[in-house]
């Protein structure tokens, strides 16, 4: 494993440790609260799409495979994920609000971090691939990611 990958893997490690101890969930005070609770959770994961859609096009082969975008979208990816907890911390499931999120996220929190953790850790292990230029690392890593996203999908969001 080379330096850069492992430092990656160590900070990445080290700040979901920090992310996972500062996730207690709260609930929404108000209708109000929740639907604005609701509005930022669903800005992040409305960004994390974003990142992935060329990610993805790439992996399936529709565009060339670019490491500079890869390395980009997988750092934005990164730093959104170690936002997820901060942004679900507000227990919006006893409130009627417009969400495709299960009551889930907040009934199993520890799986709910552990998911995120491993958004975070594909997320950097993608880096580091874009960084190799790698096109058969890169495809691999965008899949890891991928599959995190999809695993968390299967568990906290309604079909």
């Amino acid at each position: 494993m080379s330096v850069l990958k492992k430092s990656i893997l160590a900070i990445t490690v080290s700040t979901c440790l920090v992310v996972a101890t500062a996730s207690m969930a709260q609930p929404a005070s108000s209708e109000k609260h929740a639907v604005y609770a609701t509005e930022l959770r669903q800005s992040i994961f409305k960004l994390l799409g974003s990142n992935m859609g060329a990610l993805g096009a790439m992996a399936k082969g529709k565009i060339p495979v670019d490491a500079a975008v890869v390395e980009k979208n997988a750092t934005r990816i990164n730093q959104l994920s170690l936002m997820i907890a901060d942004y679900s911390r507000t227990d919006t499931s006893k409130f009627d609000v417009k969400t495709e999120a299960l009551a889930k996220i907040w009934q199993d929190p520890e799986h709910y971090s552990k998911d995120i953790d491993k958004l975070t850790m594909a997320s950097g292990e993608l880096i580091v691939a874009a960084k190799s230029k790698d096109e058969g690392a890169i495809k691999k890593a965008i899949g890891g990611v991928g599959k995190t996203c999809g695993g968390c999908h299967d568990h906290f969001k309604a079909e």
